[in-house]
């Protein structure tokens, strides 16, 4: 799977040191799990459609009624279209830098009291709706008036966004300016339940699948894959034990993506099909 480095992929004529971009992001079909390198800090304020993204450690979803704020890094994008068949948002990236100069300015004691997250969900309302009319007419703006006119819209969705959440908003924007990462056992075991492959899994670690691997065996002494097995088998055992659940309710829940696949697998690991234990289990 390629990966997209964001935004330059949308920047046709890049500039020395840009801090500010915007671009308008549409789609008329589906995509899952794009691996994406998101080289500055962004807004995704969604328009239309349905977004999720994993990140090491964490991960959301959001519909058109929210947006994101999201730390630059690797991440995972699944975009999914609405019932008119399109996908829409708008990005405003910005760097670092400018994040800098504005916490300086506005924000006493800009480097203390972070608040470490790869994201922060914004409720979309009606003066995010009148501002994101206003950040389309920058079309109409010369390339230098266009610069100076997106500063002034940083600042305003920064000022309005501090005075909709407060101290939360403010912890968040600290976080940004530093380099926090989970550790390698967090990013592992948080996706231990999911179905995500092993390569989507080595990229959130910022790691390529062969040097994932060496680390995951020095780190639990056995291969990633004995590992995952054996771990959701295990929880498959445990649930059938003690709930009422049937394999087709949980199969999807311990990371299978059918039924049949994690039939075998349980049938291979402990020598009975997982519905003849569920049957066994309840007697």
């Amino acid at each position: 799977m390629l990966i997209e480095n964001i935004p330059d992929t949308f920047i046709s004529t890049p500039k020395e040191n840009q801090d500010l971009f915007v671009h308008d992001f549409k789609m008329t079909t589906d995509t899952l799990k794009t691996k994406v390198n998101l080289r500055m800090n962004m807004f995704s304020f969604l328009q239309v459609g349905k977004k999720q993204v994993h990140f090491a450690g964490t991960s959301v979803a959001v519909n058109k009624d929210q947006s994101l704020l999201i730390r630059k890094g690797n991440c995972l994008w699944t975009e999914l279209l609405d019932t008119e068949r399109i996908y829409y948002c708008k990005l405003f990236f910005f760097s670092e830098r400018i994040l800098k100069n504005f916490l300086q300015e506005h924000i006493l004691d800009p480097f203390e009291h972070r608040k470490e997250a790869p994201f922060f969900t914004i409720e979309n309302d009606q003066y995010i709706t009148s501002y994101l009319d206003s950040l389309s007419s920058i079309n109409d703006y010369p390339s230098l008036l266009s610069d100076k006119f997106l500063s002034v819209k940083f600042e305003e969705i920064m000022l309005y966004l501090i005075g909709k959440y407060g101290n939360g908003m403010k912890s968040y924007l600290r976080s940004l300016i530093v380099d926090e990462t989970s550790t390698f056992k967090e990013i592992v075991e948080r996706y231990i339940y999911s179905d995500l492959k092993l390569e989507e899994i080595a990229f959130l670690c910022n790691m390529s699948l062969s040097t994932f691997k060496r680390h995951f065996i020095n780190e639990y002494k056995v291969t990633p894959g004995k590992w995952l097995i054996e771990k959701r088998l295990q929880k498959a055992k445990l649930l059938l034990e003690q709930t009422q659940l049937s394999p087709s309710d949980i199969y999807m829940e311990i990371g299978y993506n059918n039924l049949s696949s994690f039939s075998t697998a349980f049938k291979n690991r402990f020598g009975f099909s997982p519905k003849d234990f569920s049957k066994s289990a309840s007697v």
